[in-house]
C-alpha cells in the first residue's frame, strides 16, 4: 500500500477513470463499470474492505439516493406507458395543423418527443420529420441532423432527464434554480439549430392539414400527464419544502407524488390491462437504471471517504491548473467517449464538486455545473456511440460524416456560449 500512496493522486484517479471508460466502451453495464471503478479506487487509496463496504452501504441508503432512484424509475415507467398506449403518437398527430409554418413544425415534432426521456427517442420522431421534410428539398443528412438536434434541446434543463436530476443531487442544488439557470442554453440550442433552416421556403402544400378546423384542446389533453408532472410536481415540491424545511428530500417527494398521479392518469385514460401494466413494470431497463444511479452514488461516496478528491485538490492547487479548463475538457472527453449523459455527469461531477469547494468557488456552483453539462452534452452529441445518432442516421439512410458537417460547428457554438455564460454569470455573482 505504501508504494501506491507514493503515486500522485491524479494518476491513481486517472487509472480508475480510464478503467471505467474502457469498460463502458467494451459494452459493460454502466452500473458494473462504476461499481468496479469504486472498488479499484478503494484499493488504490488504501481504503480497508470494511470501510469500503460501509461507504457503499451508506451511499445506497442515503435518502437522496433512494429518492433519485425512485424518480428515475417512475419517469421511465411514465415514458414507457405513454409510448405503449400510443399517446405520444396521438400528441404529435393532434399538433398537426395547429401551426402551418414548416420550419416551426420541423423543430417542434422532435422537441415534443424530447420532453420524455426514452432511449433512442430520435427514431420515434424521425417519421414525422421525414414527412414534413419531403417537400423541403433537404437531403437525408440534413433531416437526420434536424431530427437529432431538436430531439435533444431539453437535456440541458428539463427536470425529467436523469442527467439533470443526478446533477442536482451530486451538487446539492435546488432543482428549480438549476432549471432556470440552464434554460437559456436550451433557447440558444433552438436558435443555433434554427439557423440551418433559414433556406427553407414555404410551399402551398405545407399549409394543408388533415384537420380542417384544428383545435388546441386534443393536443393539451394528450399532453396532460407531462403537464401534471411539471407543474404539479414542482408546485408540490415547493409546498413540501416550506411545510417540512428540515426534510432533505421534501422537493423530491412532490415530484414523486406527481409522477404517480401522471402514471395513474395514463393507465386509467388508456384502460391499461394487468398484462400491459406488468409489461411496463417488469421492464429490465427500470431496474438497470436504478442500479446505475446507485453505482454512481457509491462511486461518489468512495471518492469522498477515501480522501481521493482531497488529495487531487491539493495537487491541482500546487500545479495551478485552472478549474474552468478542467470543467470544460473533462466532461467533453467523457461525453465524447461514452455518448451517455448520465455517464459524464456521474464520472466528472464527483471529481469537480469537491474541487469547487476546496478552491473557494462554492458560491459559483451553478455556473460550474452549467458549464459541465454544456460541455459534457456537446461531447455526447458528437459521440459516434450515441444511440439516437446511430438510429437517426440509419432511418434517413445517411452516414455520420455528412451529419457531422452540420453538427460540429453548432457544438462549438454551444461550448463557446457556455463559456461566455459562465464568465458573465461568475462575474455577476462575484460582485453581488
Amino acid at each position: 500500500m505504501s508504494v501506491l500512496q507514493n503515486i500522485p493522486a491524479i494518476i491513481r484517479v486517472m487509472i480508475v477513470f480510464v478503467l471505467v471508460l474502457f469498460l463502458i466502451r467494451r459494452k459493460l453495464s454502466l452500473g458494473h463499470a462504476f461499481l468496479l471503478g469504486a472498488i479499484l479506487l478503494s484499493i488504490l487509496f488504501g481504503l480497508m474492505p470494511t470501510a469500503m463496504i460501509g461507504s457503499m452501504a451508506e451511499s445506497i441508503v442515503y435518502p437522496k439516493t433512494l429518492s433519485l432512484a425512485l424518480i428515475v424509475s417512475l419517469i421511465l415507467i411514465l415514458s414507457s406507458s405513454m409510448e405503449l398506449a400510443g399517446q405520444m403518437q396521438r400528441l404529435l398527430e393532434n399538433f398537426k395543423g395547429l401551426i402551418t409554418n414548416i420550419r416551426i413544425n420541423l423543430i417542434v415534432f422532435p422537441a415534443l418527443i424530447g420532453l420524455l426521456p426514452m432511449p433512442g427517442g430520435a427514431i420515434f420522431s424521425a417519421p414525422m420529420v421525414k414527412d414534413l421534410g419531403r417537400k423541403s428539398g433537404f437531403s437525408g443528412d440534413k433531416l437526420s441532423f434536424i431530427n437529432y438536434w431538436f430531439r435533444h434541446i431539453w437535456e440541458y434543463c428539463w427536470p425529467l432527464y436523469p442527467g439533470v436530476l443526478l446533477a442536482t443531487i451530486l451538487a446539492d442544488l435546488n432543482i428549480l434554480n438549476l432549471v432556470f439557470f440552464m434554460f437559456p442554453i436550451t433557447i440558444l440550442a433552438v436558435f443555433f439549430g434554427y439557423w440551418p433552416l433559414r433556406g427553407l421556403h414555404q410551399t402551398p402544400e405545407d399549409n394543408t392539414s388533415n384537420n380542417a378546423d384544428p383545435t388546441v384542446w386534443p393536443f393539451f389533453r394528450e399532453m396532460t400527464p407531462i403537464l401534471v408532472v411539471i407543474f404539479l410536481g414542482l408546485g408540490m415540491g415547493i409546498f413540501f419544502s416550506y411545510l417540512f424545511p428540515g426534510l432533505s428530500i421534501s422537493k423530491e417527494i412532490g415530484l414523486i407524488l406527481a409522477l404517480f398521479m401522471a402514471i395513474g392518469l395514463v393507465w386509467h385514460k388508456n384502460t391499461f390491462t394487468k398484462l400491459q401494466i406488468w409489461k411496463v413494470l417488469s421492464d429490465p431497463q427500470n431496474l438497470n437504471m436504478i442500479y446505475i444511479v446507485a453505482s454512481i452514488l457509491i462511486f461518489k461516496g468512495i471518492l469522498e471517504d477515501s480522501h481521493a478528491v482531497e488529495a487531487i485538490s491539493n495537487e491541482l492547487i500546487m500545479l495551478k491548473v485552472p478549474l474552468m479548463l478542467i470543467t470544460v475538457i473533462l466532461p467533453l472527453l467523457v461525453g465524447l467517449i461514452t455518448g451517455i449523459t448520465i455517464a459524464f455527469v456521474g464520472v466528472t461531477l464527483p471529481i469537480l464538486i469537491p474541487l469547487i469547494h476546496s478552491l473557494g468557488e462554492t458560491n459559483f456552483m451553478l455556473p460550474y455545473v452549467m458549464l459541465t453539462i454544456v460541455c459534457g452534452f456537446a461531447g455526447v452529441l458528437l459521440s459516434p456511440l450515441h444511440l439516437c445518432f446511430i438510429l437517426s442516421n440509419e432511418y434517413f439512410n445517411t452516414s455520420m460524416g455528412p451529419v457531422y458537417r452540420h453538427l460540429w460547428l453548432l457544438c462549438v457554438c454551444l461550448i463557446s456560449s457556455g463559456i461566455a455564460y459562465f464568465l458573465i454569470s461568475h462575474w455577476i455573482l462575484k460582485i453581488i
